[in-house]
């Protein structure tokens, strides 16, 4: 019954990718135009607004894989297969941790289906979750020939650090921090002198701090400048981390996780292994540590929680006395994954069409143009009234390929992506920001700029031909400077008259 039960929840939760070209993710949208460009680097319809710069940046993993991939299937194809199999890599990861680790398969493919479409998956955070799912390959590799002669663990340890330092840093230190701690743990168990100990961790090291020595002498980097904690946010997370689209819904979904947990450690039905307590009290001390914005990256504590999700059930033993406990764990599970997966198929079906409007207003815009992208919120992000707006946030951004446009939202962060603005337009790239408030892109027009205005749009009335204003449907502000274009239930796009 298991079996049937996982096979059918599988298949429903890989099916969102066929169903919609663009998924409905907030990121994706902005990471298939960097794919776009990338993919048509040197032709003769590149965009002149951005060039390609590659360097030893631990974030490359799509950036890699896409455009080789696309010279078969095409762009928009390519980047929904490399989302299809980072999910097939989460799934398949879980079940080889716990297959390597208990020598059978039984609960870790059910936790990876609760939280396949969990916050920063359902989020677009795609190089995260190519690489999350190698790391879990990766320690059940490293762990499969963890008594094997240490020139075979180095070789095996180097394929993964090198294959997850360019994937994703973030999953490369989830890597090292797990085989880290079990390795902690097996000295303990073990009672292993100390210089055998730190022997096995230096052999985890060498590799990292090579690539990182490497990625130095060759002018890479790692992100760049930023980081911020933001305390009072962890426990939240804890509540909104299982679903990306409705916080009711995942915090629903968590207190009801939470509460089959409890009931399971409390009639002795789950026990966490040793190795197993050491990795939940590690990620938990990490969990706290951790910035909320690391090197530039937001959201970076977070990934934490689908991480130890996804790692720590290999290190569970769960014993259910009679099939009426066998029938409860599997409602629980389903019920979790259902309900989060219905929200995801009311999300990205609807959006299937607005997608759609937005790439047929690319034609009404002039090739070559620059295109700003505004919002009828108070630039929030994420906009935690209402994460249903979420996925749009970075639609425009397609405007880079559909209409040869210049849009400053396009992710280019230097440590990040090889994908760069042109010196001509680079001071009014933004590499990470939403939308502007409309009521702020007013005030400057009128003359009212308040001081804090970033610079990309203190002159944007001059500096833009086009705005897409994104959010419910809002009379226009400026009429005098804006001709409304073409209109959709979740944006409205505009021409910036020169008269102004």
């Amino acid at each position: 019954m298991a079996i049937a039960v996982f096979a059918l929840l599988t298949a429903a939760s890989l099916l969102p990718v066929f169903l919609t070209p663009i998924p409905a993710m907030v990121d994706y949208p902005n990471h298939l135009a960097r794919m776009y460009i990338l993919s048509h680097a040197g032709a003769a319809d590149a965009n002149p607004y951005y060039e390609v710069t590659w360097a030893l940046y631990p974030n490359l993993a799509m950036d890699l894989l896409v455009p080789q991939l696309a010279r078969l299937t095409g762009v928009e194809d390519a980047t929904r297969l490399f989302l299809l199999f980072s999910q097939l890599l989460i799934v398949g990861g879980a079940l080889a941790l716990e297959r390597v680790i208990k020598g059978r398969v039984h609960i870790a493919g059910f936790a990876a289906l609760m939280f396949l479409y969990s916050l920063p998956f359902s989020w677009g955070f795609v190089n995260f979750e190519f690489g999350l799912g190698l790391a879990l390959w990766g320690i059940a590799t490293n762990l499969l020939v963890k008594e094997r002669a240490w020139p075979i663990r180095l070789v095996v340890n180097a394929v993964f650090v090198t294959a997850l330092f360019a994937a994703h840093f973030f999953s490369l230190g989830i890597y090292g921090a797990t085989l880290g701690l079990y390795e902690l743990w097996r000295a303990y168990d073990r009672g292993a002198p100390y210089r055998d100990a730190i022997l096995r961790l230096v052999l985890l090291a060498v590799p990292a701090v090579a690539l990182l020595e490497l990625m130095r002498l060759t002018a890479g980097s790692i992100g760049s400048e930023g980081t911020t904690w933001f305390f009072a946010l962890k426990p939240l997370w804890l509540f909104r981390i299982m679903n990306g689209y409705n916080l009711t819904v995942s915090a629903a979904s968590a207190l009801a996780l939470a509460a089959s947990l409890y009931v399971a450690v409390k009639r002795d039905v789950l026990k966490f292994e040793p190795a197993g307590i050491w990795l939940a009290i590690g990620f938990g001390l990490l969990y706290l540590a951790i910035p909320s914005k690391l090197l530039g990256t937001s959201f970076v504590d977070l990934r934490v929680i689908p991480a130890a999700a996804l790692i720590l059930p290999a290190f569970c033993s769960l014993s259910l006395p009679s099939r009426r406990w066998t029938v409860a764990a599997l409602t629980a599970v389903t019920g979790i994954t259902v309900a989060n997966l219905a929200i995801t198929y009311v999300v990205w079906l609807p959006h299937r069409a607005d997608y759609a409007a937005i790439i047929s207003s690319f034609r009404k815009i002039e090739r070559g143009s620059r295109v700003l992208v505004g919002g009828t919120g108070k630039g929030e992000d994420p906009p935690f009234n209402d994460l249903t707006q979420y996925p749009m946030f970075y639609a425009p951004t397609l405007a880079v390929h559909y209409a040869g446009a210049f849009v400053p939202n396009l992710f280019t962060a230097v440590g990040k992506q090889p994908v760069q603005a042109r010196a001509a337009v680079r001071r009014l790239a933004i590499p990470y920001g939403g939308p502007m408030p409309i009521g702020v892109l007013a005030e400057i027009a009128t003359g009212q700029a308040p001081p804090d205005a970033p610079p990309f749009i203190r002159t944007w009335y001059r500096d833009y031909d086009y705005l897409y204003v994104l959010g419910p449907h809002v009379a226009n502000p400026l009429p005098d400077l804006l001709e409304e274009l073409d209109t959709s239930t979740r944006f409205v796009l505009y021409k910036i008259r020169r008269t102004h």
